[in-house]
């Protein structure tokens, strides 16, 4: 099989192309012909060898993947062959990655792609959904009504926020860097949109939250979240969401913490079990064929230009350059298939409390 490698960690530059001989799916496994894979910040840290999981090289990165399946194993006992499937959770753990055109995956990790979802969608969903719908309903136990605030309504963990909290009948507000990207965060589902860089941002998330006394769930996207500022804006008992910063070491106000009855939440998707993460999966499908979830697509590279995708990745979580709306996807194959930083049109409408839900 084709696949993009590491034979040993370092920067986005270290990956190499070529033939690696194709996986066989053990017992228990599913053997994946991959359409799509995706990026994400794990990846280019298990690639730097700021996270030692690549151990053993050739090393192949990625977590996500959609495809169909090809071969099983023994003891699998929910997919056959030709069956369309999506997962994550690869590269993880000694498993292997998904930059290639095979890769044999623990049918754990493994759920059916809706009949109307590209592979696409479903390889730019599967992390970061996951991981949105983790945070939300098992860590935060967001309740219908609630108040969500996030950081960055178009990126990837983002966008899947905004729409799983609105599918679940919750408010949100949002913050984006421009104008394009205010449109798509209200189409998305936000409630409110507010320009991160104003100078009045405090002011009209204030007076906007000011009838319902604050919000009920802040999920930080940023490396460096500010915990006195934050702790101000949440309602007594409300919860922070942090599932980002590894290196960050920001200072911690106590007072105003306990005092409020608040909560703060750490975690890491790859530590929810394979029960958990199915119960998620099991959501998304069934939003995305209500027109509740639609994961955002943004730019899309060959294999041969993993290390440009990881680069760029690089750029907007370690740079913080904020240039990435939705995922980068990468499909296992080159002909004319990338779209040139184009970032796909949001043209659907999703239910909500004001809306009928019908995809256009």
């Amino acid at each position: 099989m084709r696949a993009a490698f590491i034979e040993s960690t370092g920067p986005a530059e270290s990956f190499r192309i070529g033939e690696l001989p194709d996986p066989t799916p053990g017992p228990g496994q599913v053997l994946v012909r991959i359409a799509a894979s995706a990026v994400n910040p794990i990846d280019t840290y298990i690639r730097s060898g700021a996270v030692p999981m690549a151990q053993t090289f050739p090393y192949v990165p990625g977590c996500d993947l959609a495809g169909v399946v090809e071969a099983v194993g023994t003891d699998v006992h929910r997919f056959r062959v030709g069956d369309r499937v999506w997962g994550s959770n690869q590269s993880l753990f000694g498993r292997q990655g998904t930059l290639a055109e095979l890769a044999a995956v623990d049918e754990d990790w493994l759920y059916t792609t809706p009949q109307d979802e590209s592979d696409s969608e479903a390889a730019a969903g599967a992390l970061v959904g996951i991981t949105a719908h983790l945070g939300l309903f098992l860590h935060a136990r967001l309740g219908p009504g609630e108040w969500v605030f996030v950081n960055g309504g178009t990126g990837g963990v983002g966008s899947a926020v905004v729409q799983l909290a609105k599918a679940s009948g919750a408010h949100v507000i949002a913050t984006v860097g421009s104008a394009e990207k205010a449109q798509m965060c209200r189409q998305l589902g936000a409630d409110l949109v507010l320009d991160y860089r104003s100078a009045s941002l405090d002011e009209d998330l204030r007076a906007y939250t000011n009838e319902q006394g604050g919000v009920d769930v802040w999920w930080e996207t940023q490396r460096e979240p500010g915990f006195e500022r934050t702790f101000g804006f949440l309602k007594p008992r409300g919860r922070m969401v942090v599932m980002a910063g590894r290196d960050a070491r920001p200072e911690f106000p106590v007072g105003p913490f306990y005092v409020k009855d608040l909560r703060l939440i750490g975690f890491a998707m790859f530590n929810a079990t394979a029960d958990e993460q199915r119960q998620a999966a099991a959501d998304l499908n069934r939003w995305f064929a209500e027109g509740k979830w639609r994961p955002v697509v943004g730019r899309t590279f060959p294999l041969e230009e993993a290390a440009a995708a990881h680069a760029l990745q690089e750029d907007s979580t370690i740079g913080q350059q904020g240039t990435l709306t939705g995922k980068i996807v990468v499909p296992p194959w080159s002909a004319g298939l990338r779209l040139s930083g184009r970032i796909h049109a949001v043209n659907w409408r999703f239910r909500n409390n004001h809306g009928d839900g019908r995809r256009g």
